[in-house]
């Protein structure tokens, strides 16, 4: 398999704040993971909006699922102001050992000058932070 290069486009520096936890008897759980944070990179800087949460289903088999969706206010590239929703969704798997987690995002935003997030397909990973965690998206060059 070829090795293509990527292009970092945002990292996300997460807040988390309490948990709220859900346990089955059939051994399925469920965590759901408010969090707050900010946004930088060449391309976009900005804050977390309230709202956004990390859900993970941890299956009495072993799967472990992430979903996170939030939205971001800031600036684009041109200077101008924009939002950005992210729908972040993975499977957390033990055999990683470079990173926490990745996950395959998916951007919208109002921004023109970052319409081409709209289309494009992207590589999230996770990073241990104390604060919570880092949040990297990546476009394949």
């Amino acid at each position: 398999m070829m090795n293509r290069e990527r292009e970092e486009i945002i990292r996300i520096h997460v807040v988390t704040a309490k948990a709220l936890h859900l346990n089955n008897e059939h051994g399925d759980s469920v965590v759901m993971i408010p969090f707050t944070g900010h946004a930088t990179g060449t391309y976009f800087a900005g804050e977390v909006l309230d709202g956004g949460v990390d859900t993970q289903i941890i299956e009495r088999g072993g799967r472990h699922s992430l979903s996170a969706r939030y939205m971001l206010r800031g600036t684009d590239r041109a200077g101008q102001e924009c939002e950005l929703y992210i729908e972040n969704n993975g499977e957390i798997d033990p055999a990683l050992t470079d990173v926490l987690f990745r996950t395959s995002p998916r951007i919208l935003t109002n921004s023109r000058a970052l319409a081409f997030l709209n289309d494009s397909a992207l590589i999230g990973e996770g990073f241990p932070a104390e604060s919570g965690v880092e949040i990297r998206i990546y476009r394949e060059g």
